[in-house]
């Protein structure tokens, strides 16, 4: 199973980086796959620590693949590690095994400190859009464009139907990224 959730992380100086992942559940441990290179690898390879936040607001999502990285967090409880204040839940885990990859090593943790802030009452179809569309931004030079295009005019539908401020605020900092990319694109 994946779940898609928000992973803080800290390096030894304290830094604190927010990062939207899919994490796999499996056997009671979280398997933690960020590309090469990236600073979720870095710093939990560094501290062996990290945090997967559950959390509802989808602009936390688009904001940190939009250079919107400046949340709200406060320290962890049992590991030396930061939480997002917004998020619903989270669970702070150690690293106890690493599997090598020239792409996407696999991070094995397991938790060592978990805590429910809130009820998660369940996500709206906006939501689920803006969570998709996220994840087609993460992929933009990986997928052809019209691809993209073509599932963000079917999560467009969702989103029209269903969007709060929050919803729309998130949908809007995404679009611009992909208006941006057509125009490089278009430029070359």
């Amino acid at each position: 199973m994946i779940q898609e959730t928000i992973v803080t992380t800290v390096n030894q100086q304290g830094i604190v980086h927010i990062a939207p992942m899919g994490i796999h559940v499996e056997n009671n441990e979280f398997i933690i796959l960020p590309f090469k290179p990236s600073t979720t690898l870095n710093n939990l390879l560094e501290t062996e620590t990290a945090v997967i936040n559950y959390c509802t607001d989808v602009r936390v999502f688009a904001g940190c693949l939009t250079g919107r990285r400046n949340w709200a967090v406060k320290p962890a409880e049992k590991i030396n590690g930061q939480v997002l204040v917004n998020t619903l839940a989270h669970t702070e885990v150690e690293l106890i095994r690493v599997e090598e990859d020239d792409l996407r090593p696999k991070l094995f943790c397991k938790t060592v400190h978990s805590v429910n802030h809130a009820p998660f009452t369940g996500f709206n179809r906006a939501q689920y859009a803006v969570l998709e569309a996220a994840i087609l931004i993460s992929r933009l030079k990986m997928l052809p464009l019209e691809k993209i295009e073509a599932e963000i005019n079917y999560l467009r539908i969702g989103l029209e139907k269903t969007a709060g401020e929050q919803e729309l605020e998130a949908w809007g900092w995404l679009m611009a990224v992909i208006d941006d990319y057509k125009a490089e694109v278009k430029n070359k």
